[in-house]
């Protein structure tokens, strides 16, 4: 088995940040979100590790059948590259499910732990999850909409846009375009469809999410976003998540979807967010080790 590729970002020596993506999503989709904010972070000795999973992008599917073979992958990854390094992790969505089921199995050397938008209820028919109608409308804007747009976005399938400002529209259109359609574009659907679509493969296994770590809680610093109009995943579902995590910022972003941060106003919460969890580990560490 060799290691999966990545895209690494940062002092070749500086400490190591694990980014998880999305179901289907790429290094590129997380560095289009993270690398604004990682870059203006003042001092920072952070490398940031962009993982390529298995049947995305440019990465073979490598014959996985569930996201079990996914995680093993990234302990492979982790236990060929890191060696025993301490480390700091990133999820996003599925990433974040698999990046909870990571920082379990290496809880003595996990300095933090960040969850975005995090998938907990593989089963789509069980996650608590509203429905959601536009907080802000603007029929003009929207029907004024190029096709290609409109497609892009989902609107003539019944699709909504939650913010319909041309601010914000704007910035979504633009994030589908740059990061969204590509990644899925890349994605082996042969394979990983098969996976989504069977929630016993879906599902990460007992064992692997407990790791018979005897449920060790994670200590260090842990933020966890969701997106309060998230209608993917939700967010009460995440709740729960505050009680294995005692260091947890637990924040609920009002007009936050599953594709949180979107426009100006969202990217400089998240950042906000971000670079207090940063510093909160910068702590940590000197307290520590």
């Amino acid at each position: 088995m060799t290691p999966l590729p990545t895209q690494t970002h940062g002092p070749p020596t500086g400490h190591p940040i694990l980014i998880i993506p999305g179901w289907e999503m790429t290094p590129e989709t997380e560095m289009y979100d993270f690398e604004p904010i990682f870059t203006t972070l003042p001092n920072s000795n952070l490398r940031r590790i962009y993982i390529a999973l298995p049947g995305t992008a440019s990465t073979p599917a490598r014959n996985i059948t569930s996201l079990d073979d996914i995680y093993h992958h990234l302990v492979h990854f982790i236990d060929t590259t890191l060696g025993d390094a301490r480390f700091m992790l990133i999820g996003s969505s599925c990433g974040a499910y698999l990046a909870r089921a990571i920082a379990q199995k290496y809880v003595t050397r996990i300095d933090g732990l960040l969850l975005r938008v995090p998938l907990v209820q593989p089963e789509d028919a069980k996650r608590d999850v509203d429905r959601i109608e536009p907080l802000i409308k603007n029929e003009k804007l929207m029907n004024g909409l190029g096709e290609e747009d409109k497609t892009l976005l989902g609107v003539e399938n019944g699709g909504k846009v939650l913010v319909q400002t041309e601010g914000y529209v704007g910035e979504l259109v633009r994030k589908y375009r740059e990061v969204y359609v590509p990644a899925e574009e890349g994605a082996d659907k042969g394979v990983l469809d098969r996976i989504r679509g069977d929630v016993g493969r879906y599902r990460l296994s007992e064992g692997v999410l407990g790791n018979g770590n005897g449920g060790e809680k994670l200590m260090a610093p842990t933020l966890v976003v969701c997106g309060r109009q998230d209608e993917s995943v939700g967010y009460r579902d995440c709740l729960g998540l505050l009680e294995r995590y005692p260091r947890a910022t637990f924040a609920v972003l009002d007009r936050g979807t599953h594709g949180l941060p979107v426009d100006a106003s969202e990217r400089g919460v998240f950042g906000v967010l971000v670079r207090d969890w940063v510093f909160r580990v910068g702590e940590w560490r000197d307290s520590h080790h």
